[in-house]
């Protein structure tokens, strides 16, 4: 697969995704915070599903044909 995520939307979702993941340790101690995983692990790697599924594209790379 290719990605799909350019590098502004990575960042911002690795830093969402352990912002969100902090709150099981910290604050409110919600176990709702594991789903920090979601966007953390959709950054590391730069393709997200839904992003897939709709057609959406950040990344400025060409599509390969």
């Amino acid at each position: 697969m290719q990605r799909n995520e350019g590098t502004i939307d990575r960042a911002v979702r690795v830093i969402a995704g352990l912002g969100i993941l902090s709150l099981v340790f910290v604050g409110p101690q919600t176990p709702w915070a594991w789903l920090g995983i979601v966007p953390l692990v959709t950054g590391l790697v730069g393709i997200c599903p839904a992003y897939s599924l709709l057609g959406i594209r950040t990344c400025p790379a060409p599509r390969q044909q």
